[in-house]
């Protein structure tokens, strides 16, 4: 199956920047953690999709990553995932 990736890798892609659980908004998922290289991760990573709630209280729903970016213009202009997408269609098209 060319051009598509194992789970496994596709996660690696991550740069653990948070935006997609809140972290340049003001009000982040209340699971939100940071590690002490500044990095964000999420504590129920493997239970995270549903509803939550974010640190002030407003009821949130996680969704996986494709769905959040196709949902999130602003999302798509700095997710790692998005820019992946990007360049790999692009690589394609010169094919």
């Amino acid at each position: 199956m060319r051009g598509y990736l194992h789970r496994g890798d596709f996660e690696n892609i991550c740069c653990r920047c948070g935006i997609c659980c809140g972290s340049e908004d003001g009000d982040p998922c209340e699971n939100l953690k940071q590690d002490k290289d500044g990095k964000y991760y999420c504590p129920i990573y493997e239970n995270r999709f549903g509803k939550h709630k974010t640190v002030n209280g407003t009821i949130i729903s996680c969704v996986p990553i494709e769905e959040a970016l196709r949902n999130n213009p602003e999302l798509r202009k700095k997710c790692a995932y998005a820019k992946f997408s990007i360049k790999k269609h692009e690589t394609e098209a010169k094919k």
